[in-house]
């Protein structure tokens, strides 16, 4: 039997991860926070996993004050130094270790791949790409190192949960004008990219977790008016999300364009490839 260590395993995606990979025969190991304070103890915990999977980090759509940006950095940045010290003094090291990261990392000014891109360079840009340099640093102890970017993750929790209700009551619409890019993934998909990069032992290096067609707010507007029967014609003005997240409220003004070009090369299929299947899918 196999054993999956994980951070950040009570959220949404962490959940998931944990049922599809218990229902395949695997042995999952919570790291819990307390534990990652533990040298003695993760190193224990990441001398028995084969696989490492790191998620952890406060959640992103919030109220940016800056004692919350502080949290956002040190909850991802301290988190995956803890794994790293950790690695280094395993005697049994895992097989393969997969980190997150965001497609944040990237401006807007484009529609990019993992090979042909510009970064970004506000709080969210820095973030991902600090987050990524130390995860990187297992490749220097020998340890196949992935590091998966996410788009918005779609599923029966999460983002779409919090969306559904306005909806729902027909007061949904458009943020702003609509036009912002929204790269997305269905959980199923993205669950099965993980089990794809665990097993398929030549993948390494980064990947976009999107899906291939990427929409924009307005086409996941209409997607979820279409599979709900609702009118959506109440826009969110930016300046109302604004004054509830202040800083933050650029996690849902100002999207990404990403593309799975690297997953796709690899020889992964994906299920859901646009937006309005993944709607039908998790709404219909």
């Amino acid at each position: 039997m196999k054993t999956l260590a994980i951070t950040g395993s009570s959220g949404f995606v962490g959940t998931s991860i944990k049922n599809r990979f218990e229902n395949k025969g695997f042995k999952v190991i919570g790291i819990k926070r307390e534990t990652l304070k533990d040298i003695n103890e993760l190193t224990k915990i990441i001398e028995e996993a084969d696989v490492v999977i790191n998620l952890a980090g406060a959640n992103i759509i919030n109220r940016w004050t800056e004692s919350y940006k502080k949290l956002l950095y040190s909850s991802r940045i301290n988190t995956t130094k803890a794994l790293i010290n950790a690695f280094s003094k395993a005697e049994k090291k895992p097989e393969v270790f997969i980190s997150t990261s965001a497609v944040g990392i990237y401006d807007n000014a484009s529609c990019y791949s993992e090979e042909d891109f510009s970064y970004s360079k506000d709080f969210l840009g820095v973030l991902a790409r600090d987050w990524e340099t130390e995860a990187l640093k297992a490749k220097d102890l020998d340890i196949r190192t992935a590091i998966f970017r996410f788009g918005i993750v779609l599923g029966d929790g999460g983002a779409l949960k919090k969306m559904l209700t306005p909806f729902k009551l027909g007061i949904g619409g458009t943020i702003g004008d609509g036009k912002q890019d929204f790269s997305f993934i269905h959980i199923s998909d993205l669950l099965d990219a993980y089990e794809y990069v665990i097993e398929n032992k030549q993948c390494d290096g980064v990947y976009n977790l999107t899906a291939p067609t990427p929409t924009t707010n307005l086409g996941l507007t209409k997607a979820l008016g279409k599979t709900l029967n609702r009118p959506t014609i109440l826009p969110v003005p930016e300046f109302a999300l604004n004054l509830i997240f202040s800083e933050g409220a650029k996690v849902l003004t100002d999207g990404q364009c990403a593309k799975p070009k690297r997953l796709i090369d690899s020889g992964f299929k994906f299920k859901y490839t646009n937006i309005e299947d993944t709607i039908e899918d998790l709404v219909g």
